[in-house]
């Protein structure tokens, strides 16, 4: 299943009079599985495959930002702090997944991952739900303004 995503298409225009339109969609999963203890991936790809090396990445659960990656520089916030990462390896190839370990009932639910290179900015959600099915996955909607 491929989850909501937003796209907001930017042109630049260069002194010499060129345009160059960046754009790239981010595609996830609407929802993904893990028990308590397991190490689960939440997934997330640039479409097409693009290098996401040179890109902000930020994931939200719900609006608290949880994982920044911004130049090669992380930030983890406290209570997830050693417990996600990107696959840097893949970021070459776009994937901008995010790998939580140890998880704990508590990180059920909502997650945004967000990826701004230049001026264009896209988010795709993703939930996750326990084995038990429980989850408090709501519909997700982004509004351009």
């Amino acid at each position: 299943m491929i989850s909501v995503y937003r796209s907001d298409v930017t042109a630049l225009k260069h002194a010499d009079n060129r345009v160059v339109v960046y754009q790239f969609k981010l595609t996830s999963e609407d929802y993904v599985w893990a028990d308590v203890g397991e190490e689960v991936t939440l997934p997330c790809h640039l479409s097409p495959d693009t290098s996401a090396v040179a890109t902000t990445i930020r994931w939200f659960k719900e609006t608290e930002c949880i994982y920044l990656y911004n130049n090669g520089q992380v930030t983890e916030r406290s209570d997830y702090e050693g417990r996600v990462s990107l696959i840097t390896q893949e970021l070459e190839r776009g994937n901008v997944s995010l790998r939580l370990r140890d998880c704990r009932r508590s990180d059920t639910g909502d997650y945004i991952c967000q990826v701004i290179h230049g001026e264009q900015k896209e988010e795709a959600a993703v939930g996750l739900w326990d084995r038990e099915g429980k989850c408090s996955r709501t519909p997700v909607m982004f509004l351009n303004t």
